[in-house]
């Protein structure tokens, strides 16, 4: 074998190793039609599950949320679950201001965080399909988070309504506590009257 046929080979047998190596790695990573987050309200502590197909935004309180990848891996593989997500906040002046933009890793919610003293969310999971319908294609509308059906029981918001907060001078207000029940005052039964000793089939004077 000449020195030419050799210099033609070493790089084809290079370029065929690093196909069969790089190939069923980038084939392990499912693209998924729709990510499953966790909002969280800080100020009441319940927390809610819902779905958001890639590319859509949904609204969670004064956030909106938009996953632009949501990826998975087979069953048969280490669970691993990552997507690529956008979260906005709704300001006081109704304006839209970028918070988070980045990674979020279902396995490590921490590592990426979203900065904000009323509201959390992140990644949770990612599925192919959703009970919610799918949006309209070319739509701009946001819809409001829905809860999964999953999640409901104590601790979570069992109609999916987005928790409303009151805000005076830019601080959230807790909550309204529920009314205590008045309790109903019973009259006391009447007291009997004590019997006279000794009177009993006896005639007083």
């Amino acid at each position: 074998m000449s020195s030419m046929t050799i210099k033609i080979l070493l790089p084809l047998a290079a370029l065929g190793l690093t196909t069969v190596l790089a190939g069923p790695a980038a084939a392990e990573k499912i693209a998924n039609k729709v990510a499953v987050f966790t909002g969280l309200d800080k100020i009441t502590g319940r927390t809610i599950d819902f779905d958001v197909y890639v590319d859509e935004t949904v609204r969670f309180g004064t956030l909106r949320v938009t996953p632009k990848v949501c990826y998975s891996r087979p069953a048969t593989e280490a669970a691993e679950t990552d997507g690529f997500v956008d979260v906005e906040e709704i300001t006081l002046d109704n304006e839209i201001k970028r918070i988070f933009s980045g990674w979020m890793f279902a396995a490590s919610p921490g590592l990426n965080a979203v900065e904000h003293p009323v509201y959390d969310v992140w990644l949770i999971g990612c599925r192919m399909d959703s009970d919610v319908p799918a949006p309209v294609a070319g739509s701009t509308e946001v819809r409001v988070a829905v809860s999964n059906q999953a999640n409901e029981g104590a601790g979570s918001v069992d109609d999916g309504a987005p928790v409303v907060l009151t805000f005076v001078g830019g601080i959230p207000l807790p909550p309204d506590k529920p009314a205590v029940p008045s309790m109903m005052m019973e009259e006391a039964p009447a007291e009997e009257a004590p019997a006279q000793e000794g009177t009993d089939g006896q005639i007083l004077d």
